[in-house]
């Protein structure tokens, strides 16, 4: 075997094709978009290259067929709860059912990541944000949400068998829209919703700017800080949803406010990829008519909720209850949907998880994050809870 850098613009795209043999067998791999995955390296427009940097590798057999891939990244900025010893991260990691295949791409990261100072590695992260590309799916294989890993099950042992250890699991709540809500988040409702200044409201498209300066209100104020996730510029939430409002499906983007003040968000939208998977992972001109085709003429039968919060200062007074139940009020009244699927929440979360499972108890998919310590006499520790 050997194993390569990626440093041409053919080695580029090699790196983008190794999974296509590898996932021949398995029919939900949906291929992500070469432009999502190519954005990720592009240091003109991924800002974490402001404070970090990234390798590409891919691994080849004796007769130069390729049969891995994987990615290692350091970031200043990337930091956990508790986290005692500078951690890199590895990432677009894929190969075939073969332990010293893997072994040789994970080594050859950790020696990298070594160079550069670090002392641990996670994986499989993103060099970026959080929504994407972050985990490995370990339980809960049907097709993924768009941007979301996918992998075979075998990848598991593949991680472990090296020395990988549990982070934190990565846990996402499915159920089919048109269930009845259980009776305390109706009684919830009616009891807060006797207060006259509440109202909730779904997005309009010709509003952005104002649902934009509301979301980055309520979005920094529920989550920025916690699990390492950082506050948005009302700069960048203008532009999150203006990438948003072509796809975005108004009735089901929520706010919720007392009087003039946001004060939850419950922020869903269309699976892209159930668009995305009849493009081959190109998205050219002619793919871009394509798209606009498939999304005007082939149901979607999936939306996935993408952001949930509530300021603190309204924590434990049912506004949860109240946006999720005047929510459902529109969409199970036009239901076109048949799937949802909530984006995943970290077990060092537990009030998130709570609160996901007074809607669904069915845990639809698990994502793990791992970590290996470079000094494996060093005592391991999960993630903290929040």
């Amino acid at each position: 075997m050997t194993i390569e850098a990626v440093n041409t613009p053919e080695q580029a795209l090699t790196f983008l094709e190794v999974p296509i043999a590898i996932y021949k067998q398995y029919p939900n791999w949906i291929r992500p978009l070469n432009k999502d995955i190519e954005e990720v390296f592009d240091k003109s427009g991924n800002k974490t290259f402001r404070h970090g940097t990234a390798i590409r590798w891919i691994l080849y057999d004796e007769n130069h067929v390729t049969i891995g891939r994987i990615a290692a990244f350091t970031n200043k900025k990337y930091k956990n709860k508790g986290d005692d010893v500078p951690v890199g991260g590895i990432g677009f990691f894929e190969c075939i059912n073969d332990q010293p295949a893997a072994n040789l791409l994970f080594d050859t990261a950790r020696e990298w990541l070594k160079a550069q100072g670090m002392q641990a590695m996670d994986g499989p992260i993103n060099f970026g944000e959080r929504d994407k590309w972050w985990g490995l799916v370990t339980e809960g294989f049907q097709s993924p949400l768009y941007c979301m890993n996918y992998n075979p099950p075998y990848y598991k042992d593949l991680f472990e068998s090296y020395g990988f250890r549990l982070f934190f699991n990565q846990v996402c709540f499915g159920m089919h829209p048109k269930e009845q809500l259980l009776p305390k988040f109706l009684e919830r409702h009616a009891r807060i919703a006797a207060d006259p200044a509440l109202s909730a409201r779904h997005i309009r498209k010709n509003q952005l700017d104002a649902f934009a300066a509301d979301f980055h209100t309520v979005y920094n104020k529920a989550w920025a800080g916690h699990g390492g996730i950082k506050e948005l510029s009302l700069e960048h939430c203008r532009k999150i949803f203006k990438q948003m409002k072509p796809v975005m499906d108004e009735k089901i983007v929520w706010f919720a406010y007392h009087g003039k003040d946001p004060i939850a968000i419950f922020i869903n939208l269309p699976d892209l990829n159930q668009w995305f998977k009849y493009l081959n992972g190109k998205f050219g001109l002619w793919q871009k008519l394509k798209f606009l085709w498939i999304k005007a003429t082939r149901k979607n039968p999936r939306f996935v909720g993408i952001v949930f919060g509530v300021v603190p200062e309204w924590h434990g007074k049912g506004i949860d209850s109240y946006i999720i139940v005047e929510a459902a009020k529109v969409v199970q009244a036009n239901l076109k949907y048949e799937e949802y699927e909530m984006q995943w929440i970290g077990d060092f979360n537990p009030k998130m998880i709570a609160l996901a499972e007074n809607l669904t108890p069915i845990r639809s998919r698990i994502l793990t994050t791992y970590r290996f310590l470079f000094d494996r006499e060093k005592p391991f520790h999960r993630h903290p809870i929040l």
